[in-house]
């Protein structure tokens, strides 16, 4: 089957700053505040994709072994709201095909005709899941997209006549707060056309016990993924971080319901970064905050979908319900937040 790889990034947009200095400059922004900050998004250089990919494989991370079990328990389900028409299967993200596999294996099996579009900002990453895909799937065509995720979802329907069935695994949304969660999903609705489906996934509140061992394991891969954030950062911009002056330290707050990551300075210090030509003085024991990690209840996404314009049509349990795949219907004849959206059902609660 065909293969293409649109590199949308260099093809829609003109960059003002290479991605270097788009780097540098968020670490001069972040470490510039009275709060230090470094971008999440940045950990997930090649070395942090790994470390990151261990990581789903540890006994303490119980997230990814949850959504296998709700998308391995759920499948015929899911695939019961993929549309009779050709289609495309949008995963932001450009990974394993360990969970989409799961729904591919289905949908191959119903005869739907579909085209699996892929989307994420690493070409390599790309690279290496189309191959995955040639190996795995040789029937099942795919278009995969090097963009960020709004701007390959609005390229792809002003391209193209399919409708669309968006895959938003692994709870990346809780890497946003919520209002960077409300806007990002209303700028997904606008791309996409009534009718469209979304299934994504939503770590739940739990107790705090099991969050805070799944963020501060036993072997300190979660630490290594943490400190490479300054690796690179020495690698890419001639940072001179001395990654033993620092320790990874994970708590919960109850009140946002957030996982909060932090790289903490363990004494006083002056870290000096090329690119920028800068140094940044650091306290002892004054922290830089690295990611957040959003834990839900159900009334917030419930909420959370109804003021973005989407219906929830079912919340996707896995056995322990610890973690919920929702599937998610794009309507534009209701206005977003209109009161007569009705209740989604729950299954395998």
């Amino acid at each position: 089957m065909t293969r293409i790889i649109e590199e949308l990034d260099a093809q829609q947009s003109a960059r003002a700053f290479s991605d270097r200095d788009a780097f540098a400059l968020d670490v001069l922004v972040g470490l510039s505040e009275t709060r230090k900050t470094l971008p999440s998004k940045y950990m997930y250089d090649d070395e942090g994709s790994r470390l990151f990919e261990q990581i789903t494989r540890l006994p303490e991370y119980y997230l990814t072994d949850c959504e296998l079990d709700t998308l391995q328990r759920h499948r015929d389900r899911i695939a019961d709201y993929a549309p009779r028409a050709p289609f495309h299967v949008i995963e932001f993200g450009a990974g394993s095909l360990r969970k989409p596999g799961i729904l591919i294996d289905r949908f191959v099996e119903r005869g739907l005709d579909f085209e699996y579009v892929p989307v994420d900002i690493s070409r390599e990453a790309m690279e290496s899941l189309a191959g995955d895909l040639e190996r795995r799937y040789p029937e099942v065509a795919m278009r995969g997209l090097v963009s960020d995720y709004l701007t390959g979802i609005h390229w792809l329907t002003g391209n193209t006549r399919r409708r669309s069935f968006v895959l938003f695994l692994g709870s990346n949304i809780g890497n946003f707060n919520r209002a960077q969660a409300t806007l990002f999903l209303r700028k997904l609705w606008n791309g996409l056309s009534d009718g469209d489906v979304v299934l994504i996934g939503f770590d739940l509140r739990k107790d705090i016990e099991l969050l805070l061992a799944a963020y501060n394991d036993s072997q300190g891969v979660t630490k290594q993924f943490n400190l490479n954030l300054m690796r690179r950062i020495n690698r890419e911009l001639g940072g001179h971080f001395n990654l033993d002056a620092f320790r990874h330290f994970a708590t919960y707050d109850v009140i946002s319901g957030a996982m909060e990551s932090y790289l903490v300075s363990q004494g006083e210090q002056d870290v000096y970064i090329e690119a920028v030509e800068r140094s940044f003085s650091f306290h002892a024991w004054e922290p830089i905050h690295t990611e957040y990690s959003y834990k839900y209840l159900e009334s917030d996404i419930d909420l959370l979908a109804q003021t973005t314009g989407f219906r929830v049509k079912e919340h996707l349990y896995d056995s322990k319900g610890y973690f919920v795949d929702s599937l998610w219907e794009v309507h534009k004849t209701d206005a977003p937040g209109s009161p007569d959206q009705p209740s989604a059902r729950r299954s395998g609660t």
